[in-house]
């Protein structure tokens, strides 16, 4: 098997390596882990959002989210409020010292991916991003068609389209064995 031609891995290391560069780069000019600038960027769009619906949107335990928050608690980067009506719960907002790092924070994401992007065209770049954005809705949160249904799309193999497989024999794990 072609790692360099396997989509998954590919999509999984590009990420892998994404996230390391911009880990790098946000402790050295921003003093804030790429966690914590997750954090921010969710909470950005979720403001007044209890920590177990943050813990969910961003796929952690939310055991491991409280100790984070504590932590960017302490340090002036969000605060955890009273839920109106509900004494025990506390919702999270964002501080005035975080808001201004948002944009730092997306500048930072841009020439990460401006690296990325490197010797690709503004059309290629933008057609990467649809391309992605299309592989994004079909994975998301939907229940897969079955085969049979997607036996009128099978297109002739061109070498990046994949039939569906006829049957669920088809469908065996790595290795092959059961």
């Amino acid at each position: 098997m072609d790692l360099d031609r396997s989509f998954g891995f590919l999509a999984h290391d590009v990420a892998r390596l994404f996230g390391r560069r911009f880990n790098q780069r946000a402790l050295l000019f921003l003093g804030l882990t790429r966690a914590q600038c997750k954090v921010l960027g969710y909470l950005a769009r979720n403001e007044g959002i209890n920590q177990a619906g943050l813990a969910d949107l961003l796929e952690i335990k939310p055991m491991t989210l409280v100790r984070q928050i504590d932590r960017m608690e302490e340090d002036g980067w969000i605060e955890r409020q009273p839920q109106p009506g509900d004494r025990r719960a506390r919702r999270l907002v964002l501080t005035d010292k975080a808001r201004p790092i948002l944009a730092r924070i997306l500048d930072l994401s841009n020439e990460i991916r401006t690296e990325a992007f490197a010797g690709m065209s503004r059309q290629e770049g933008r057609q990467l991003i649809e391309l992605l954005r299309r592989v994004h809705a079909n994975l998301s949160e939907r229940v897969p068609p079955l085969a049979a249904e997607l036996a009128d799309l099978d297109e002739p193999d061109d070498g990046l389209m994949v039939q569906a497989p006829s049957t669920q024999a088809d469908l065996s794990p790595v290795g092959g064995g059961l």
